[in-house]
């Protein structure tokens, strides 16, 4: 008689659900300044420890702390700031053009704000971006014009991509932003690749690689760790932990069982954890990483821990898998708050005057939409002709191809 217990599956669960009180006592938050920063050229295994801790810069009072604190300018951190509530307006301002029927889908990036726009204020012009869809802070960080942006998710006549692609996919090669995937796990392989061809051309540019903390369980982010630990290109591998993969939660992705900066102990690839709603934490550890990258010394794999306040995607409601009001109690709290508080700490900055910025990047944003709109909208207004769906295709458009466009008059 077999008397042994049955075998049995984990299947992980979160710490909350609907109806329950948010819990994230499973999220432990160091005190700010305490994590020391290597040198540049340490080994990888000289900071195991940074995988597991959080480095912060910004105490809770606003304060700037410790060894990972920027040399940058009053100018920067209002830069900085402007740029991250300007990346939630336009946010704002396109959720609700979705509401209004103008495009289709839209996904906002609401308290992750600082993971994009910190970082890319850290690179240089010609570094390339491999973005999943919750970075389009690398566009309005660099100023690039919103009405540019709102034309491709609206799919009007002025559409750069010409309806081609998914709105909010954008493609800006001039400004450092590869294509965006519907499949985000290629984007890891991708800015490897990339990497690999700077270094093997004799440039200086490095690129940028980013995947949420769900599409880790793909089998491109293993690729691309081999690869990066392999060939040591210059690339900044960036997993950003959400803490929600669609309606999943971290922990179906084997967050639960491990970090995920600590998956780069494997490969020998320096792995650091990073509180991603510090604006200033984001900024220097990314300025550490390109420097290590642009100095002949590898990829560095950051794991930026932040929240996704907002919905998946306009199509998705929240409030069938976790608390309506999860993110009030989110420890690492709201990146702008944050900043601000510190800008006001420094007597550089008061409520008056971000109440007035406030305003004007709120006009500046429904300006920027309501010139987009003249060139068309969603089922409404001019929209791309019938004959781009051929174009931009094959180099030599195939037969079938040209039969078709014949059969359609176009």
């Amino acid at each position: 008689m077999n008397n042994e217990a049955p075998l049995s599956l984990h299947v992980p669960e979160p710490s909350s659900r609907p109806g329950d009180k948010p819990d994230f006592s499973h999220i432990s938050v160091p005190a700010a300044g305490t994590v020391p920063k290597p040198d540049i050229d340490c080994a990888p295994a000289s900071i195991r420890e940074l995988a597991y801790d959080m480095v912060r810069v910004l105490d809770d009072n606003g304060v700037a702390i410790g060894e990972w604190v920027p040399e940058v300018d009053d100018y920067f951190l209002l830069k900085g700031l402007t740029v991250m509530l300007k990346t939630r307006l336009f946010d704002e301002r396109m959720f609700m053009s979705q509401r209004q029927g103008k495009t289709s889908i839209y996904v906002q990036c609401r308290g992750e704000e600082a993971v994009a726009c910190a970082q890319r204020m850290a690179l240089s012009q010609g570094d390339m971006c491999f973005p999943s869809y919750r970075q389009q802070g690398l566009l309005i960080a660099q100023d690039f014009p919103m009405v540019d942006m709102i034309n491709q998710i609206y799919s009007n006549s002025k559409d750069k991509l010409g309806g081609r692609s998914l709105p909010f996919f954008y493609s800006e090669r001039d400004y450092g932003f590869f294509s965006i995937s519907g499949n985000l796990g290629t984007q890891f392989m991708q800015a490897v690749g990339w990497a690999m061809g700077s270094a093997i051309k004799g440039d200086t540019k490095v690129a940028s690689g980013w995947i949420g903390d769900g599409s880790t369980a793909e089998s491109d982010f293993h690729s691309a760790l081999v690869f990066a630990s392999t060939y040591k290109p210059p690339v900044i591998l960036n997993v950003v932990n959400n803490q929600w993969a669609i309606s999943t939660f971290q922990g179906i992705a084997s967050g639960e069982s491990a970090n995920f900066a600590c998956r780069g102990h494997g490969f020998n690839i320096p792995s650091i954890r990073v509180d991603g709603n510090d604006f200033l934490a984001v900024y220097s550890v990314s300025k550490w990483a390109i420097d290590r990258a642009r100095r002949n010394l590898g990829p560095t794999l950051i794991e930026w821990v932040t929240y996704r306040a907002a919905a998946h995607t306009t199509s998705d409601d929240p409030t069938k898998y976790r608390p309506a009001d999860e993110a009030d109690y989110w420890p690492l709290g709201d990146p702008i708050e944050r900043l601000k508080t510190h800008l006001i700490g420094k007597g550089i900055w008061d409520e008056a005057q971000h109440e007035a910025l406030t305003k004007a990047l709120k006009a500046e944003v429904k300006a920027a939409a309501k010139e987009a709109e003249t060139y068309g909208t969603l089922g409404k207004g001019a929209v791309p002709a019938v004959s781009e769906m051929f174009n931009h295709v094959y180099k030599e458009m195939p037969a079938h191809l040209r039969k078709q466009r014949q059969e359609a008059g176009v």
